[in-house]
């Protein structure tokens, strides 16, 4: 699709061609900030003018002398020391607003790794984040025209298993067989603090490690069970949360870590540091200025996450073919995938030209204390109790507003408003800040909160069922309310393609409130029903109803009919 923004920067290059062939100076439109000024801004006149030892207002007025003949700019003005303010014309808009050009397929695949809990433990608040940023981010990206392959890569491996096999194995048997999750927590944490005290055990739980590792069918067959227990509870917040995803967890790469571990010591990557083998990259020191070491085989010759991260991001391009991949999870690893990156870069397991590699790392969710989320008793909050309190006190607050609403409508309702406002909350942050969870703020009917944006939505239904028989007309802007609506609805796809681009949700959320402010002002100015600018009127209503739609499903966020 061309967006507004990149016909006017094509216009605005084609000027500064003209009038300064000699300037290498890139040149952006950005979105203005003050509408009374004009929708678009060139900022460029003070970096050309530095170069060609010109006044930036002289600059500015050169360039807008140059520009071509076109239908977009009404006018164009300058403002201070060089901005170009430009104003769209109502043609423009209108032509723009009828003929909305689809995306087209980028014929380039994108992995999103996000999620990824570990078996045998609850999915809790902390997962919320990933699940939820990373659940959007490839959504947009699918809108756009990508092939979006959504991994979890699950923590379904290693010597946490060889303790809880062990510990299984001395219980009555049939207990794994009608285990719950909860079941399966409580025998990791005695395993855990049978395996720190007991030697015996210890020894018996690393000999079950190896015998999962090496493929031994009675271990093989406890570990599949161990894994479906958790999948099956974690599936289930997932389809609360509407996320779908291919499992691809840790114990998938297993059978790559030895080569992995070979090709880079075949490649000079590797240097021993008390028997483990690390490889060092320069510019990655701890605070006291030594060197970091990706370790990719430990003394006692096991592999860890840095192996089979190794091994992900070489399967990822050179099998799964990825033009990008994206990894969804805490700040706290950022160090860790810098240093992946790096050393893939320096193994030749991808080019930097070709595939972008991106860490898309969030912040803490806080309680209202200031401190990491947990429940009154000190414990972490479990994910699915979050959800159902949400969904709860969204159904409380809807029977106080509407009593008379049936009891299933209001809980349907209650289920999308609650889950909603959580994911909107968490999104509508810039993901790198924490931010403090409440469900009293999340849930009210004003402000940049999910419920703001529904209740547009259904305002937007309200002025239909009040003109059942109304066909919407070709758009004719006249009111500078609708003007304004206009512009912010055709900018939709500008937001999208900033999320695509920072990877950062809440781009989106922005634009969205935005959006929904200006249809409450177009609904405040300019009568729609029985108006003689109803036909176009109700397209203005129709065109912000469906982008409301559209962005609330790119966050994860299902709209309801009444509220």
């Amino acid at each position: 699709m061309r967006t507004v923004r990149a016909e006017l920067t094509t216009l605005f290059q084609q000027a500064g061609q003209k009038a300064f062939p000699d300037s290498q100076e890139p040149i952006e439109i950005v979105q203005s900030t003050h509408l009374q000024f004009g929708h678009y801004q060139c900022n460029v006149a003070m970096k050309i003018g530095k170069a060609v030892k010109m006044a930036p207002r002289a600059v500015a007025e050169k360039l807008g002398a140059h520009l071509p003949p076109n239908t977009w700019i009404e006018k164009w003005d300058i403002a201070g020391p060089g901005f170009i303010n430009i104003t769209l014309s109502n043609a423009a808009l209108e032509k723009h607003l009828q003929t909305p050009t689809p995306f087209a397929a980028q014929h380039q695949r994108v992995v999103v790794d996000f999620s990824s809990p570990n078996t045998a433990k609850e999915m809790h608040v902390g997962h919320l984040r990933s699940t939820i940023i990373g659940e959007s981010i490839a959504r947009v990206f699918e809108y756009l025209g990508f092939d979006v392959l959504r991994l979890n890569h699950i923590g379904d491996w290693g010597t946490s298993f060889g303790m809880l096999i062990a510990w299984i194995k001395t219980l009555p048997p049939g207990s794994l067989e009608k285990a719950s999750l909860a079941d399966l927590m409580q025998w990791y944490k005695a395993s855990k603090n049978t395996f720190d005290a007991d030697p015996v055990f210890k020894k018996s739980a690393q000999l079950e490690v190896v015998a999962l590792q090496g493929g031994d069918p009675v271990s093989k067959k406890m570990w599949e069970q161990i894994c479906a227990i958790s999948r099956a509870a974690y599936q289930e917040i997932y389809e609360l949360l509407d996320v779908r995803q291919v499992e691809r967890g840790e114990s998938f790469y297993n059978p790559l870590l030895e080569g992995i571990v070979q090709d880079l010591e075949k490649k000079g990557l590797v240097t021993l540091s008390d028997g483990a083998k690390c490889v060092y990259l320069e510019g990655f020191v701890n605070r006291e200025g030594e060197s970091l070491p990706l370790m990719i085989q430990k003394s006692d010759g096991g592999y860890n996450y840095d192996t089979t991260d190794m091994a992900a991001l070489k399967h990822r391009v050179q099998v799964e073919k990825a033009n990008r991949i994206i990894y969804v999870t805490d700040a706290g690893q950022a160090t860790h995938f810098a240093m992946v990156f790096e050393a893939g870069k320096k193994a030749g397991y991808y080019d930097p030209s070709r595939v972008r590699l991106d860490h898309v790392g969030f912040g803490l969710v806080l309680g209202t204390d200031g401190k990491k989320f947990r429940t009154r008793s000190g414990e972490t909050e479990k994910l699915v109790d979050l959800l159902q309190a949400a969904i709860t006190k969204a159904d409380t607050i809807l029977q106080e507003r509407n009593a008379d609403l049936p009891a299933d409508e209001r809980h349907a309702l209650a289920k999308a408003l609650g889950l909603g406002a959580i994911k909107y909350a968490d999104l509508s942050c810039h993901r790198m800040s924490d931010y403090v969870f409440s469900y009293d703020k999340m849930l009210r009917f004003e402000g940049n909160t999910a419920a703001f944006m529904m209740y547009a939505y259904v305002r937007v239904l309200g002025i239909k069922r009040k003109i059942p028989d109304a066909k919407p007309g070709p758009v004719t802007l006249t009111h500078p309310s609708e003007i304004t609506l206009a512009v912010q609805i055709i900018q939709f796809p500008e937001a999208l393609e900033s999320v695509a681009n920072d990877l950062l949700p809440n781009r989106l959320t922005d634009y969205l409130y935005t959006l929904a402010e200006r249809f409450h002002a177009f609904f405040r100015d300019c009568r729609v029903e029985g108006s003689l600018e109803q036909g176009s009127r109700l397209t203005l209503c129709e065109m912000t109803a469906a982008t409301l739609k559209q962005g609330l499903h790119f966050l994860g966020i299902s709209t309801v009919e009444k509220m």
